[in-house]
């Protein structure tokens, strides 16, 4: 019968210190504008959970999506746009 056990060595090859890597640091910092938009979003929605929305939560509520849009536009256009060259063939 043949043991299965793990080697040290692979196991434990790269310790993990806790800490982003800057890479991932960088990613975070790319995505944050639109993290904060989702935020503002949220906060517009948790304020009309408990009653009727008025016209002005509606308004609320439209700008707080099209900014989320648009973060997301830009996150997603920053990250193909480099990989992208040259123009449709």
């Amino acid at each position: 019968m043949k043991s299965i056990a793990a080697l040290q060595a692979v196991v434990t090859a790269t310790p993990f210190d806790g800490e982003p890597s800057d890479a991932e640091l960088d990613a975070i910092e790319q995505e944050m504008p639109l993290v904060l938009a989702e935020v503002d979003l949220l906060d517009v929605q948790i304020m009309t959970i408990d009653r009727p929305a008025t016209e002005l939560d509606n308004q609320r509520l439209r700008r707080a999506r099209r900014r989320v849009m648009a973060a997301r536009r830009n996150l997603t256009n920053r990250v193909a746009g480099p990989a992208q060259s040259g123009g449709v063939a």
